[in-house]
């Protein structure tokens, strides 16, 4: 302090001597120091405070409009004063931007996505609709009439409504599975005895095939699980009628189940054409064809996948896929272990 006031005297004694012309003792110096000193302290606090208030004016509406929030004045200013202020503006600046980078981002991805999605469910409409006005139009002009096309036309007339009726149904479905106000109805309920009623309801469409639905290791054991039994009902048979619409003839899909404490961890494998690599990252997006032509042809809606996927995670449990082309596909999904009735 002795040497800090010192300097300022020395330095006093020098500005005096060349201002006034003439030397000046310290003992005339020293009220001129401290008068000096004080009117640096003094202009020291009011240039403190001024610039202060000046970068919180300027501070206070950028911090409130990052945050959106509705701080009271005194609680903002105590906040910031307790911080590096251009420092902390500063990141939330920078993290503000990101976000919204990434906000933007998700936002022309979900306007693709429904443009996408529309233009889906347009052509896939169009499809039966086209066919339909065309077997109407031909019975009108006169085949009604004819008996050797009237009814091969009203029979494929009713095979594309019904097409149609399938998809607004699968539609619903995804609708309702995204709805906030979609409730689980949960039981508990022995999951083996349910793909045996699917593989007996797609009997006759894997035996087209030549297609064996079996269970990978042949136990009467029961394995109960606590879920919505007609949602994994709806979940279970997608996943069949996919395995043999990509099978291959004389295949085989089989199911399998594993205990992994809490949950009950089931798979349906076959041995079919497999999904290549680059498609299996949107196999459960809605209308997503791996095979497109194939896919029409069997008359899929191009929908089961991802209403799989929506059920199972109304259940708060995954489903994921193992494939690799012409070396089958595996689907994995898991369920709460249900309690023996």
């Amino acid at each position: 302090m002795a040497i800090i006031i010192s300097l300022v005297t020395s330095l006093t004694l020098g500005i005096a001597h060349f201002i006034l012309g003439y030397p000046v003792t310290k003992q005339d110096a020293l009220p001129l120091v401290f008068s000096v000193m004080i009117v640096f302290i003094i202009n020291y606090i009011i240039v403190y405070f001024l610039l202060n208030s000046f970068i919180f004016e300027r501070i206070n509406p950028i911090y409130k409009t990052i945050h959106n929030f509705n701080i009271p004045e005194k609680e903002l200013r105590k906040d910031l004063e307790e911080k590096d202020v251009i420092k902390e503006v500063n990141t939330e600046v920078v993290n503000w931007a990101n976000k919204k980078t990434r906000e933007i981002a998700q936002l022309k991805q979900l306007a693709k996505y429904r443009k996408e999605f529309l233009g889906n469910v347009s052509h896939e409409l169009k499809t039966p609709i086209f066919n339909i006005q065309g077997y109407i139009l031909t019975l009108l002009d006169g085949g009604i009439d004819d008996h050797k096309i009237n009814v091969k036309y009203l029979e494929k007339t009713e095979k594309s409504i019904n097409r149609m009726i399938s998809i607004v149904e699968d539609l619903e479905s995804i609708a309702r599975l995204e709805s906030a106000f979609f409730n689980l109805q949960y039981v508990n309920f022995n999951i083996v005895e349910l793909f045996e009623e699917v593989f007996e309801s797609q009997e006759l469409s894997a035996k087209e095939k030549g297609i064996q639905l079996r269970f990978k290791n042949t136990s009467e054991k029961p394995v109960y699980v606590y879920a919505d039994r007609e949602q994994i009902d709806h979940l279970i048979t997608n996943l069949i009628v996919n395995s043999i619409n990509y099978g291959i003839d004389y295949g085989h899909t089989e199911v399998s189940f594993m205990d992994m404490n809490e949950n009950i961890l089931i798979e349906v494998t076959d041995n079919g054409l497999g999904i290549p690599e680059k498609d299996i990252p949107r196999i459960f997006e809605r209308f997503y064809r791996v095979d497109k032509s194939r896919s029409r042809n069997s008359g899929g809606t191009g929908l089961g996948l991802a209403i799989a996927k929506h059920i199972i995670e109304a259940h708060n449990q995954t489903i994921n896929v193992r494939s690799s082309l012409h070396n089958g596909t595996s689907f994995a999904f898991t369920l709460k272990k249900g309690k023996k009735i």
